[in-house]
């Protein structure tokens, strides 16, 4: 799972602008580096207090996996020579990134999450990430104050 020379970036993808905006970012980088792009949508089940889902639900899944492709589709043709690979792991957001990031030469994070898969980041990933990484982190910071850019 690694680029031409063997680098590979990690990027968390939520289906938030930020996040949109860490993979677009996480692409331009690698095509000047030669890195492959491991994308990553991480989620679980809700908890809540005294209720925990026992029963899985296929269309979260399947959410999950129309997230994260369309995510990928509209950053491939900025760089087409780009290797991305997507993955959906089910499991603490935090902790899936900061796994996956083990031997990665980078990991990019959105500064904020709660977009277009609602649970898939939940609390500050990206601080998390940036405490716990085993390798550098990059934060991409979404519009000002939350505002959309189109």
């Amino acid at each position: 799972m690694t680029g031409q020379d063997g680098s590979r970036i990690v990027v968390g993808v939520d289906g938030s602008q930020s996040s949109q905006e860490a993979l677009e970012w996480a692409v331009r980088q690698a095509h000047c580096t030669g890195a492959a792009v491991e994308a990553v949508l991480a989620w679980h089940y809700p908890v809540s207090y005294g209720w925990v889902v026992t029963q899985e639900d296929p269309g979260l899944k399947e959410l999950a996996g129309k997230v994260l492709a369309d995510a990928v589709s509209r950053v491939q043709p900025l760089a087409p020579d780009v290797t991305i690979r997507a993955r959906i792991i089910e499991q603490n957001p935090a902790q899936a990134l900061i796994d996956e990031a083990a031997g990665a030469d980078l990991l990019v994070v959105g500064s904020r999450g709660h977009g277009g898969f609602v649970g898939a980041l939940l609390g500050s990933v990206s601080q998390h990430c940036v405490h716990h990484s085993p390798c550098p982190v990059v934060v991409i910071r979404g519009p000002a104050d939350g505002q959309s850019t189109g």
